[in-house]
């Protein structure tokens, strides 16, 4: 039986915090990654917002760094995917790759953004695509950018945008915006925001980089050309989570809901990062919350034995 004490599920920023906090500790500890290891932030080319890089790094420097400290405490590590959970005295962990045990569990599944759907677009993430205006709003300073959606994110998207680009076209399906009316006001207000209604993306244009789009609207089958240098995708959220509904509480959305120290409902298992409720979804925060986690998964152990 392969038993640990720790057993990590998610291999992002967050989850290899955890790992290297549980593997110093001298605690067991197996990392699952289904993917690949640093999961979205890979794709990022600069991260100027992580403490301690002042003129930025990539995400995949970064997560390789990371990846070196965990091999230096001796961190396992598999690429499987985590099917499902079972908790008990010791919880069991179901994978691609077989089953393993764990007095505790820290679930570090992540969110995926919804995406637009197109051929190209995964192509050109990183290259004028983008699902983070916090991460990579200041990279199209003075350029003309397009805010794909209608709700609470697409709107604070577009505020955080306007302070650097030129122009930040909202393009949305709907005529109506969904957005808090307090965010709409706002975006209303601000000079720099244009709204494109009753629109889609049928197209990205551009070769190695975006360079506009090609919209369509959904009333009249019309087509246009929309220049842009940016084009960023808010349009959802889906947390990584179900694998984990019915056995530790979830709420309506599907993150998973914990409480300070990191802990779900059930004793023994941790959540961090963005599949937990209320997360920030950066990659400072999911590194405090898999130190939070690790810390506490080594109490609840001591306090076991």
């Amino acid at each position: 039986m392969d038993q640990y004490d720790v057993v990590i599920i998610g291999g992002g920023p967050g989850g290899l915090t955890a790992g290297i906090y549980t593997a110093r500790s001298g605690l067991k500890t197996l990392l699952i990654e289904k993917e690949m290891f640093g999961g979205q932030i890979v794709n990022t080319t600069s991260l100027d917002n992580y403490p301690g890089f002042p003129d930025g790094i990539s995400g995949y420097d970064l997560i390789d760094l990371m990846l070196k400290q965990t091999e230096k405490y001796g961190l396992e590590t598999k690429l499987a995917e985590a099917t499902g959970i079972k908790p008990g005295k010791v919880h069991e962990i179901s994978t691609t790759d077989g089953t393993f045990f764990a007095k505790t569990i820290i679930i570090a599944a992540g969110a995926d953004y919804v995406k637009l759907g197109h051929e190209r677009e995964q192509e050109l993430v990183g290259r004028g695509i983008s699902y983070c205006a916090t991460c990579d709003g200041f990279f199209f300073a003075n350029r003309k950018v397009a805010v794909i959606g209608g709700g609470d994110t697409a709107i604070t998207d577009a505020l955080e945008l306007a302070k650097h680009a030129t122009v930040v076209n909202v393009i949305h399906r709907r005529d109506q915006l969904r957005a808090d009316p307090s965010l709409q006001k706002k975006a209303f207000d601000e000079p720099r925001i244009n709204f494109v209604w009753d629109s889609v993306v049928a197209d990205i244009l551009g070769d190695n980089m975006v360079n506009g789009l090609k919209l369509k609207n959904v009333k009249t089958d019309q087509l246009s050309d929309l220049e842009v240098d940016g084009v960023f995708v808010a349009i959802g959220v889906k947390p990584n989570s179900e694998y984990f509904t019915g056995v530790i509480d979830i709420d309506e959305a599907g993150y998973v809901v914990v409480d300070q120290l990191m802990a779900t409902s059930v004793p023994g298992i941790y959540a961090i990062g963005d599949i937990r409720k209320n997360s920030s979804r950066q990659v400072a925060t999911a590194v405090g919350d898999g130190a939070t986690a690790a810390i506490n998964a080594f109490k609840y152990i001591q306090e076991k034995e």
